[in-house]
């Protein structure tokens, strides 16, 4: 039979149970998720979201979560410290606190697809271990400050969709593991930097990022694998060193200002070059005939920019290309054949608003229909496609 005394001890064994239990997190985690949850706004915070669940009278660590921190939170082995906080797109608004500068064990940040706004607190950039740092689809505005450097651990960057302003910081080069950047959709301007050593994917869509590509730029970013530049404001010639970069499987460079192309040879042998957009530029001269020496380009985009000449054989003997826009040139002679005659591997794309002869109406890729020959004319002299282009 149990004592009052015994009974008394087995309760304040449980206390300190209980004791431990609510102070399992570091308490400057706690106060960090705390200034957090408080600089979003109450009325965007729904009774079924992340942050509704968060309850600070328990412990934020603390497991089974059934009913309070339900999500948007993951802790360390020892239930002791936040190492990801990554909240659902429930339309959060309000600010970000500076205090998340406090969690020195985040390898995660991720609040994509809300309404957050403001600018970015250059605190957050003080955390050691973080990893991944998602800031997709918010509304915040300023620029990048240079002590994004500090984040030696990072490995993600995304930004994109936002109103983000100023220069690219020329402290990203020293991002020395960072693998993929996102900058796209945002009112970013200047030139590019100095790109980080092992990048593997570079993506600043709908920019105003200006001025010519250097080769400074991307001297040592030997492993890039995607460049998405669309929808800027580069300017100038595409030298041949762009196309040599070893790593190289996809290009975007559709809508800027770019005039024209140079391309080696030698790029194309062990090349794993697989698709190509360069459409609404302002390219001029001939359609480069090394494209089609690509071993495993499929697809293709120039439309749209200043090309004259006629379309190299070579282009309709290379099974690999699967997609090919080559519309709103000045193209001139008739089309290979071969685009035409060739089954189940026919070419999707489009090679009209030229200046072609013979392309066959009956089929998709002449369409839209060639140009008047007034304008052929204009361009080339007198008759189609025949004399001297004019200058």
């Amino acid at each position: 039979m149990k004592t009052p005394s015994n009974s008394l001890s087995l309760l304040l064994f449980l206390l300190s149970l209980s004791s431990l239990v609510q102070s399992l997190t570091s308490p400057s985690d706690i106060s960090a998720l705390k200034a957090f949850k408080s600089a979003v706004k109450p009325s965007s915070i729904t009774p079924w979201s992340c942050l509704a669940s968060w309850n600070f009278s328990v412990d934020p660590c603390a497991l089974p979560r059934r009913t309070f921190f339900s999500c948007g939170l993951l802790c360390n082995s020892a239930a002791t410290r936040i190492t990801q906080l990554t909240l659902d797109p429930a339309g959060y608004s309000g600010t970000l606190s500076p205090l998340l500068s406090r969690l020195t064990q985040l390898t995660i940040l991720d609040i994509s697809d809300n309404s957050f706004s403001g600018l970015i607190p250059s605190a957050i950039f003080s955390l050691p271990n973080l990893q991944i740092l998602t800031l997709r689809s918010n509304s915040f505005t300023g620029s990048i400050p240079p002590s994004i450097s500090n984040l030696k651990s990072l490995e993600s960057l995304d930004f994109s969709h936002n109103s983000l302003s100023g220069n690219l910081p020329k402290s990203l080069h020293f991002l020395s593991v960072l693998r993929h950047l996102d900058l796209s959709f945002n009112r970013l301007t200047g030139s590019i930097p100095k790109l980080p050593p092992n990048l593997l994917e570079l993506a600043l869509k709908r920019n105003s990022i200006s001025g010519y590509l250097v080769k400074s730029s991307f001297s040592e970013s030997t492993q890039l694998e995607v460049i998405e530049l669309s929808e800027n404001s580069l300017a100038g010639a595409l030298p041949a060193w762009f196309f040599l970069l070893p790593s190289l499987q996809q290009i975007n460079l559709a809508n800027n200002s770019l005039t024209r192309l140079k391309i080696f040879p030698a790029a194309a042998s062990g090349s794993d070059l697989v698709a190509v957009d360069m459409g609404f530029n302002r390219i001029e001269g001939n359609l480069p005939v090394n494209f089609a020496s690509y071993p495993a380009l499929s697809s293709l985009s120039l439309r749209y920019n200043r090309l004259r000449g006629t379309i190299p054989l070579e282009f309709s003997k290379k099974k690999t290309i699967k997609r090919l826009y080559l519309d709103g040139n000045f193209l001139t002679g008739k089309p290979p054949a071969a685009f035409f005659t060739s089954g189940d591997d026919l070419v999707s794309g489009s090679l009209g608003n030229n200046c072609l002869q013979g392309c066959p109406e009956s089929s998709q890729l002449c369409a839209p229909s060639q140009k008047s020959n007034a304008i052929c004319k204009e361009v080339y002299g007198s008759g189609r496609g025949k004399g001297k282009p004019m200058t």
